[in-house]
This record gives C-alpha cells, structure tokens and sequence, in this order.
C-alpha cells in the first residue's frame, strides 16, 4: 500500500492499522493506548498539527473516529544514533538500479536502534533517492553486493526476477578445513538441502523434519594456515610451537534465500563460519567487535539485466580480513 506521506530524512513514514473495534472511540485513544505512557503530549501535538494521516494523505485529529480509517500513517520521533566506523563503496549506478558494496556491522535496511545507521538510508540521503529500495537483503553482519531500484517504474522488472530465481549470487566464507569433533568428513564440492524455519529465539534459524526448501551448494577454494591471512601476513612457525590451526576459504553458491541459510547450512557440516556469534553455538550478547567481522562476503551476483536484456555481473571489491592472502 503506498504512503501518503514522502520519505523523510531517507526513512519511510510508519504505518499503523487501526482495530476494527474495541473499547476505544478515536484514533486518538487507540493509539494513546498503545504509546500514551512514552509520550502523550507528542500524540496529541501530532494530531493536533496534522501530522497523522489516513489514506489519500487525509489529516487525522483528536477527534477522528477509529472506525473512519483502516490505516494511517505518521513520523517517527527518530532517537540519535552514533554513526556506524564503516563505509559504503557505490560499484555501479544507472537509471534502473544502484549496485555497492555493503560493509559488516551496517544492516540493509531500518530496523531496531538502527535506522539512520542503515545503508538504505544511508544511501537514500547521501544520492538524493528517496525511491531507492532494495532488491535483496544482507545480514548487518555479512558484507558484500548488495542491488538496489533506483526507479519504481522499473522496479517489477527486477523483482521478477528474484522471485523466479533468476539471479545467481555467489558468497565466500573462511571456516575451519575440517568439521569440528563428532561430524563425519565433507567432500567437496557438497550440497546441503533441508528444510528451514525461524525459530522461537531471538533472531535464529533452525532445521527442522520436512520437505526441504533450502539448498546450499558449497566447494572448497583453498585451505591456509589460519596465521596466514589477507589482514596478517603468514610467518613460520618456531622450532617446537604449535601449529596454527588449518582454516579454508569456500565458495557458497545459495539455490534459496532463507534467513541465516549460509551460516546455519555451514554449521550443520561442522564447519561452522569465523566470527559467526550465533551458529553453531549461540553466544552472549556483547558489543560489536570491529575487529573481528563475521567471515561472511557475498562476492558475487549475475542475472540478465530486464531492460538491456544483457548479461550483467557485479563483484565485490571487499575482501574477508581472515581469508589468504
């Protein structure tokens, strides 16, 4: 349904649908219901200034009933944000689509205590594109391509074609070069195919029985010495030290898009992703370490442009900081 209201400082009016009934005579009331204990003066300013609509961009007041709107629409009051030590990288622009170069830590879209703090509107701000929507997602924590509509009027085109699966993506990973104690060995290159559905914990995936609806391709690039990395340069090791674990680098090539498919599918060999805080082992909430990103890059994405009707590829330019180097 299309907002009455424009884009605002790149973030999109929120919509709220009114119940259909209740013990609640105006829209007013519903929603001093619902938020009245954080800020009722600021509701009752906002109505009072217009600035809650319905359909077709109508002004609401204290007085509207809530049986007279389905939805309405307002501003977020947006709390401040401490801007994000991370960059975007604009790969490629056009009349039709925006292609970059999304960094770890910085989520897709808005979201949570992340709302100006996400490339969406990062980018919706810094280009002057209020329209630009995304055509896929990231986890905040996996970097690399991400393609985005810079014009709604063409923006079906692509939409078509990753919901017929039309678009191939490629991601690289570093993980261990063997599975962890109790998981049989891998041979690559593997395929891991089951069924996946979020789970009641915060956040989490999980496998469950079913049909499956999920697929992973994953081959073995290159196995190194963990020391031996892009961010560390390899060293020898001194007569008599241990040696530094073996880690690899592997090519994930996804046939769905699940949430969490990559990490959840990688853990369920054994092989579970560096830096990976939720999978197989879920751990403490703790403050972003932006020293030790998830090792996670999608690297690469084809498909055949809808409007040139040419085939079109974007790599990143990004490279995972525990990968050889």
């Amino acid at each position: 349904m299309q907002s009455p209201l424009p884009v605002r400082d790149g973030v999109n009016a929120t919509r709220l649908r009114l119940p259909d009934e209740g013990p609640w005579d105006t829209a007013m009331d519903y929603m001093m219901h619902r938020w009245g204990h954080i800020d009722p003066q600021g509701i009752e300013d906002r109505f009072d200034a217009g600035e809650i609509v319905g359909e077709g961009g109508v002004p609401l007041d204290r007085r509207t009933r809530l049986e007279d709107h389905t939805f309405i629409w307002y501003y977020r009051t947006l709390p401040p944000e401490t801007r994000l030590p991370v960059e975007l990288n604009i790969l490629h622009q056009d009349d039709h689509i925006l292609v970059v170069d999304k960094p770890h830590f910085l989520p897709t879209t808005p979201g949570g205590t992340y709302i100006q703090e996400s490339a969406l509107v990062r980018l919706r701000n810094q280009l002057n594109l209020p329209d630009l929507i995304p055509m896929h997602r990231l986890d905040r924590m996996t970097a690399g391509i991400l393609l985005l509509s810079t014009n709604p009027e063409t923006r079906g085109n692509y939409q078509v074609l990753f919901e017929k699966r039309q678009v191939q993506k490629e991601y690289e990973c570093v993980s261990a070069a063997e599975p962890a104690a109790g998981y049989p060995a891998v041979d690559f290159p593997a395929v891991v195919r089951n069924r996946m559905t979020k789970s009641r914990s915060y956040l989490l995936a999980e496998v469950i029985d079913g049909e499956p609806n999920a697929e992973t391709r994953i081959a073995l690039l290159k196995t190194f010495d963990a020391g031996n990395t892009a961010g560390a340069p390899g060293t020898s090791s001194a007569p008599g030290s241990a040696r530094a674990p073996r880690r690899a680098l592997y090519l994930l090539e996804p046939h769905s898009g699940k949430t969490h498919q990559l990490r959840v599918h990688m853990a369920s060999l054994g092989l579970g992703i560096v830096n990976d805080a939720f999978y197989p082992d879920l751990l403490d909430k703790a403050p972003d370490d932006y020293t030790k990103p998830l090792q996670l890059l999608a690297r690469g994405i084809r498909f055949v442009d809808p409007i040139t009707k040419k085939p079109a590829e974007y790599r990143s330019t990004l490279q995972l900081s525990e990968a050889p180097a």
